[in-house]
């Protein structure tokens, strides 16, 4: 896998994104590139980048409370919740700061759960979903379903990379795009043209990273 490895770069930021070109197997769908955002997710001057560049991406009237953190990017949510507040961006929770929370997952991993001493961080806020990576939009739909659920008030997503502009109406800001991945597919598996060559899947693949097959 590491031999494959290449790394893009846009005009957007100067951390690149890792991408390896193969056969691979998401929760949702099967994709021709694993995204590598292992870096950008633990080395602190990555995390750090690709926070100013998302914060940079809402307007100055954008109202952000609280930020949810999927997929282990709580370092470069931590960091982006610091980049909005030094912008000055609206806040109307009473502490004048953003928040910055982890959900659990019910036990068919469907819903998301805020435990009783979060739930004041969801509800009547203004809360963005923060990603790695997105393809399907599925994530982000049953994010901001549950969040409405909990009494919050879903803003949108960013996402490192995004296939989609935006998901049910809410817009998805991301870094790369497939723009910068011309010949980026997903598709289910049913339709997936690797699967009906015959191409063998070389990992599955998920938010914590890969495993091959």
């Amino acid at each position: 896998m590491e031999s494959r490895t290449v790394k893009l770069y846009n005009k957007n930021t100067t951390v690149p994104l890792k991408v390896v070109r193969g056969h691979f197997a998401t929760n949702h769908s099967h994709v021709n590139y694993y995204i590598d955002m292992t870096t950008l997710k633990t080395r602190v001057s990555e995390a750090e980048a690709v926070a100013a560049t998302l914060a940079g991406q809402y307007v100055a009237n954008s109202i952000v409370d609280t930020i949810v953190c999927l997929d282990g990017t709580q370092v470069i949510g931590a960091f982006m919740a610091q980049e909005l507040t030094r912008a000055g961006y609206g806040s109307i929770n009473a502490h004048g700061t953003i928040y910055v929370v982890t959900p659990e997952y019910d036990s068919s991993n469907q819903m998301m759960l805020f435990r009783d001493n979060l739930r004041p961080m969801i509800e009547n806020k203004h809360v963005i979903v923060l990603m790695a990576s997105v393809t399907t939009g599925i994530t982000i739909r049953k994010s901001m379903n549950c969040i409405s659920y909990y009494g919050g008030i879903p803003v949108g997503a960013s996402a490192i990379f995004s296939a989609v502009d935006d998901v049910e109406g809410y817009p998805v800001h991301a870094i790369f795009h497939t723009a910068d991945l011309p010949d980026y597919q997903s598709c289910t598996v049913q339709e997936c043209p690797m699967c009906a060559a015959g191409q063998r899947i070389d990992a599955l693949v998920n938010s914590y990273g890969y495993s091959k097959l």
